[in-house]
């Protein structure tokens, strides 16, 4: 039940040591204000390196041509790793434990992109159908690249929503045959992928990028996806991997350096460590500075106390019970660290509201204190001001009427 007198003296008190209730308020909302700002940044943070896995599926592994630095059966260090059709094929048919899986030829020769009178630059990218799955693109209008595509040697080219953009403007451009590096490619789909980067690209064919641009049979890369149920084991598929490459471009499979291999599943998990870790020493380094607020709120009503040793005697010889002057201290205790915490949080959000636009960026996104930090920081303001008042309290309710009017 709402105590008006009990608030008034609560208000009382506070108005006559105004300098001394301010600064001690300061202590905790500090706290709370630098809580709240490091735990978003970390979030902020999180949200940015999650976004960059995301681009990409996080299930997919990526194998990437290297150089030999182990002589291994009198080939000397040094040789460079030439991946072509044959490693898709044997990695197609060896590793069982595939879900999706594509070969990449990226064109760097040109990157001239045309329609009508409109020109742009453009990455040119020659893939497998795999490539949807693995980059985690979603297609606008129209399809992606298909086998068909691949198996005779279409010229078919599907275009992110920037090409698109930049080239047709309002135009739908399925079906129309735009031109790349001069030679003209039918456009069989837009798609649209979560990684903005990637956006600046066009896929068509891999077979197609061989035979017109590159002349080969070269790739320049390899990445597979593996099924969910199966990502516990996915150090043991990069293994199986570095084996078979081994075996066929003959180089010790100890040789880290001869392929490299991007597990994103592996990185995703070291993140997620990384990330606890920070959490737990933001939180360490939060609750150390609001323990700091707390020892000089606890300090302040230990001399509220004490200057008012009199009158709690008074009130006792009066029939005061012990529980009621702890009540009076606790709640003066709580009201104090809530009101502060309060104030100290709010900054904080705003603070990360008004940031927060102009330090997006690729790695840094929404650095927000969600609902779980608010409350959680709610109930350590609770605690706090329970902890900051307790000792004070019992003092208060420890002492004796006669002792206390003797006090001057």
């Amino acid at each position: 039940m709402f105590d008006k007198d009990k608030w008034m003296e609560i208000f009382s008190t506070l108005q006559k040591n105004k300098l001394r209730t301010v600064l001690t308020s300061f202590s905790v909302a500090w706290g709370i204000f630098i809580l709240i700002i490091l735990l978003g940044s970390g979030n902020g943070l999180q949200n940015g390196v999650t976004t960059q896995f995301e681009g990409d599926a996080t299930n997919s592994i990526w194998i990437w041509q290297g150089e030999t630095s182990m002589a291994y059966r009198g080939l000397q260090p040094g040789r460079r790793i030439d991946f072509t059709n044959q490693d898709y094929e044997a990695t197609k048919r060896e590793i069982g434990e595939i879900q999706a899986i594509s070969s990449r030829l990226s064109i760097w020769q040109q990157k001239n992109l045309s329609y009508k009178n409109e020109y742009g630059s453009f990455d040119i990218v020659a893939v497998h159908p795999g490539t949807k799955e693995i980059e985690n693109v979603d297609n606008e209008i129209g399809r992606f690249i298909s086998e068909l595509d691949v198996k005779k040697n279409r010229k078919t080219v599907a275009i992110s929503y920037l090409v698109q953009e930049a080239l047709f403007k309002d135009e739908d451009p399925i079906g129309k045959y735009m031109k790349i590096n001069g030679i003209p490619f039918k456009v069989v789909g837009v798609f649209r992928d979560g990684n903005d980067r990637d956006n600046n690209r066009v896929y068509i064919p891999i077979s197609t990028g061989q035979k017109v641009f590159a002349g080969g049979n070269d790739i320049h890369n390899l990445a597979i996806t593996i099924p969910s149920e199966m990502m516990g084991t996915s150090a043991q598929i990069d293994d199986k991997l570095r084996a078979s490459f081994a075996k066929r471009h003959v180089f010790d499979v100890e040789d880290r350096r001869a392929i490299r291999i991007n597990n994103n599943l592996e990185e995703f998990k070291k993140f997620q460590g990384l990330f606890a870790g920070i959490r737990i020493f933001v939180w360490i380094i939060g609750i150390g500075t609001i323990i700091s607020g707390i020892v000089g709120v606890s300090n302040i009503m230990i001399i509220v106390v004490k200057e008012r040793t009199q009158e709690i005697g008074v009130r006792k010889a009066l029939g005061a019970t012990p529980k009621s002057i702890v009540g009076l201290v606790l709640l003066e205790s709580i009201f104090i660290t809530s009101v502060a915490g309060y104030f100290g949080l709010v900054l904080g959000v705003g603070l990360l509201e008004l940031l927060a636009p102009i330090l997006d960026s690729d790695f840094f996104k929404n650095p927000e204190a969600d609902i779980g930090i608010a409350i959680g920081a709610t109930l350590l303001l609770i605690i706090s001001g329970v902890l900051a008042g307790l000792i004070p309290a019992r003092r208060a309710a420890n002492i004796k009427p006669i002792e206390a009017l003797r006090e001057e």
